[in-house]
């Protein structure tokens, strides 16, 4: 049994699987005649922060998948009056078979995993959303056909989302181009270690300010929110700062016409990506926030050792 934490956790040839396993989940989910994997498996999601997308898909594909999910809400465990994550997990590893968690810190996820014994997976952090790439690259694969060779743009903050995206990319061969405001770039190590395997596979990796310049040759425009949640306090400085990196019709005239557009959501429709966009031709965001259930459940399947 593996933990996913990062998505640096997973090789290429893992990764592939990953992705793959998740199209075949998706044709047996949606026949309903899913596999029993995780039989027998309780699987506790702690979430620190509300999610609508991953709770839901997590204990769905748990369930689906023939497990029982318990759901922790961080305010409503010993968590909220100082108790510490260690204390947390050595005793939730007594009781569960994984562990899913949706956190303000990193470093939370990590001594979770150390301190339970048991498998964790990172449905977002501040650094990083695994699970979330897994089932975009689904969604890609889906729509293009292919990863490698192609051109994702990603405009806008360099958050938690682009990090995953940048390592996703650099470990399938697709280029990743993240185009944001200086001062908004993505973790600068994790960028490095993207650029690192980017040499042995082929992939371009960079960052660039001017979004236009990203879009040129583009095959995928993806965005996500500019504040994400706990900062809200930089809502108006944030604001300022991403003025030009608003994904709309006349910014998606510097992408092919081919292109689509992605969004992890929850959108903040008017700031980050326009209603006409969201919801026009080019958009599979719909797609893709389906395609959240598969890419959860091959991730649980992967770290309770159950495919």
């Amino acid at each position: 049994m593996r933990s996913i934490l990062s998505v640096s956790d997973l090789s290429a040839s893992e990764l592939d699987s990953l992705v793959k396993r998740s199209a075949v989940l998706k044709k047996q989910m949606r026949a309903r005649k899913p596999p029993s994997t995780l039989a027998g498996k309780v699987v506790g999601l702690l979430f620190e922060k509300p999610s609508t997308r991953t709770r839901t898909s997590f204990e769905v594909a748990t369930i689906r998948l023939g497990g029982d999910p318990v759901y922790l809400s961080a305010g409503e465990l010993q968590l909220s009056r100082g108790e510490p994550v260690r204390d947390t997990a050595r005793i939730l590893g007594g009781y569960l078979d994984a562990i899913v968690g949706r956190v303000y810190s990193q470093e939370t996820l990590s001594e979770l995993a150390r301190y339970s014994g048991r498998p964790v997976v990172n449905a977002l952090s501040d650094t990083e959303h695994p699970t979330q790439i897994i089932s975009d690259l689904l969604t890609i694969s889906e729509v293009k056909g292919k990863l490698k060779g192609l051109t994702t743009a990603y405009i806008g903050d360099g958050n938690n989302v682009s990090n995953s995206l940048l390592l996703g990319g650099a470990l399938t061969g697709m280029n990743v181009l993240v185009a944001c405001p200086e001062g908004y770039e993505p973790d600068s190590k994790i960028y490095k270690a993207a650029r690192s395997i980017a040499r042995k596979t082929g992939a371009d990796i960079a960052t660039v300010r001017d979004p236009k310049e990203a879009l040129a040759n583009a095959d995928v425009v993806y965005t996500d929110v500019w504040v994400s949640m706990g900062e809200e306090s930089e809502k108006e400085k944030k604001t300022r700062a991403f003025k030009g990196y608003q994904i709309n019709a006349a910014l998606m005239k510097s992408a092919p016409k081919s292109a689509v557009v992605m969004h992890c959501l929850p959108a903040h429709r008017g700031l980050e990506i326009t209603d006409d966009v969201i919801e026009g031709k080019q958009s599979v965001v719909w797609q893709e926030g389906e395609n959240k259930l598969y890419g959860a459940a091959a991730s649980l399947e992967f770290i309770c050792g159950a495919h």
